[in-house]
């Protein structure tokens, strides 16, 4: 494949899964997070989000935008992506958060979204993951870390 042809694959595949994102927040759903982080320690939680290479490809270039270049272990078990201390963090990349982390896995959000109502979401963004030559989910730090 000639590497500018691989390059449109890429930008089409990341629009796609922006895609996924736009109509995700078309579905209807109570949620009570409004930036909360509980969710974000995994150490505590024991959940920690799976994500397919698209979500990490977004993922990675909103920490790039950043200015920042390598994800770095928290020692509190908090997600790398949190910025600031405990509690007081917010998610550096809130707006191109992966999918896992907009469904609210955990309870302190509500719990996560009935599995029927994200089923085709979720089947779209494993197509992608297809389409960039992707092996299936991966743990959020190797995911985003191996996209960077």
């Amino acid at each position: 494949m000639r590497p500018y042809r691989k390059k449109e694959i890429i930008e089409e595949s990341l629009q796609k899964v922006r895609g996924v994102y736009a109509d995700l927040e078309q579905i209807p759903a109570e949620r009570q997070c409004e930036l909360r982080t509980g969710c974000c320690y995994f150490k505590r939680t024991g959940l920690t989000p799976q994500l397919t290479s698209g979500e990490a490809m977004v993922a990675a270039r909103a920490w790039k935008a950043t200015g920042r270049k390598a994800l770095k272990a928290r020692d509190d078990g908090g997600c790398p992506l949190l910025v600031g201390p405990e509690g007081q963090g917010k998610c550096a990349i809130y707006a191109d958060r992966p999918f896992a982390c907009r469904t609210h896995f955990c309870v302190e959000a509500g719990g996560p979204y009935p599995r029927r109502d994200v089923v085709d979401l979720i089947r779209r963004l494993e197509d992608i993951d297809v389409d960039l030559g992707g092996s299936g989910p991966k743990g959020l730090v190797s995911a985003i870390s191996s996209s960077l």
